[in-house]
């Protein structure tokens, strides 16, 4: 809030710990932070900001070794991704037993991915179906973890459903309508999220609320968004997707093919301000939103670095979907919102 010219910013350090509330994880001790800003502008070049941070000085990563043994076990196909090896680390601190296989591309069919120590075996898309109902018949127990390509998602959904193994996933992308029927018909167990972080699902669950109680409170205003991902991200992210559609509830008309993404490196530094170190792993979004009139602008942002945000979300979920199994719950599929309410998360 702005005063007689003066700037009011809540700037909290906050020691990082699994339940600290942020939007932007730097990872390896770097810093955390969050940044989310709403301002008002006035034809008379008057500016009224409203803006919340939140942000870590550079501590000591230190893991914290796991109490005790959970042992459940996961089976975390894509491993030789970023994403897939960054929950298997995650997996690995908190426990979990990861199984030495995975589904891959019939490229990487025969190789070894060595993670944490451990050597996981890539299968390809041949005998996919008796190669995953020995695992389950090993692991019956087993949750299967999928971060692979958004072009995967509906056959191995299928897969998941056919052998009637329970999974989390995450991976982007695909027919989300007829994901959700595959498993609706399977009647089996999962957690269906595009997006991981749970401090970044908690903003998009205000946003929800918001839309629902205030339709129509933006009618005629003009949206653009900007959102940034590592060269490897092909589709619109989900998030994005997520908070558009908030939007466009609350009266905003905005066409999804009018997304920019970026995804070249150059853009990234000097345009976003994606540090250079992070542009293999990121996540920077834009929405700015202005009025008919042009003299109010509303501006929300939101900036990930790393993949430890969503790996840390990931095991949540898993340890979410165990519990459910196990418990013979009458409801099968769950999302991240889920997960939160749940509230144990670690």
């Amino acid at each position: 809030m702005r005063a007689n010219g003066l700037m009011a910013t809540a700037n909290p350090v906050i020691q990082r710990e699994h339940k600290l509330v942020d939007f932007f994880y730097a990872g390896n001790g770097r810093s955390i932070s969050c940044n989310t800003g709403i301002s008002f502008v006035c034809k008379q070049k008057r500016r009224f900001p409203l803006r919340v941070s939140m942000s870590t000085l550079p501590i000591e990563h230190v893991e914290k070794p796991s109490s005790k043994s959970i042992g459940i076990p996961i089976m975390v196909n894509g491993c030789s991704g970023n994403m897939g090896k960054a929950v298997i680390k995650a997996a690995e601190s908190a426990g979990l037993h990861i199984v030495p296989m995975s589904f891959g591309s019939a490229e990487e069919a025969g190789q070894t991915v060595e993670i944490c120590g451990k050597e996981i075996l890539v299968h390809g898309p041949a005998d996919r179906v008796s190669i995953l109902s020995s695992v389950f018949n090993e692991y019956p127990d087993l949750i299967v973890v999928d971060y692979t390509v958004p072009n995967a998602v509906n056959d191995n959904a299928e897969l998941y459903c056919k052998v009637g193994v329970p999974f989390v996933m995450g991976t982007t992308g695909g027919d989300r309508d007829l994901l959700y029927k595959t498993v609706e018909d399977s009647k089996i167990y999962a957690v269906i999220s595009p997006q991981m972080g749970k401090q970044v699902v908690a903003f998009l669950a205000a946003m929800e609320i918001m839309a629902k109680q205030f339709p129509g409170a933006f009618s005629g205003y003009s949206l653009k968004v900007m959102e940034s991902h590592q060269a490897g991200k092909l589709d619109i992210s989900g998030t994005a997707k997520a908070v558009i559609s908030c939007f466009q509830k609350l009266g905003v008309s905005f066409d999804m093919n009018h997304v920019q993404l970026i995804r070249d490196a150059k853009q990234q530094i000097e345009m976003v301000g994606v540090p250079e170190e992070h542009l293999a792993g990121h996540a920077f979004h834009l929405y700015h939103l202005t009025s008919p009139d042009e003299t109010v602008s509303f501006e929300f942002q939101h900036n990930v670095c790393g993949r430890s945000i969503y790996a840390e979300g990931t095991v949540d979920a898993i340890l979410f979907l165990a519990k459910k199994v196990r418990l013979k719950a009458d409801k099968r599929i769950y999302n991240m919102i889920d997960v939160l309410r749940e509230g144990n998360m670690r």
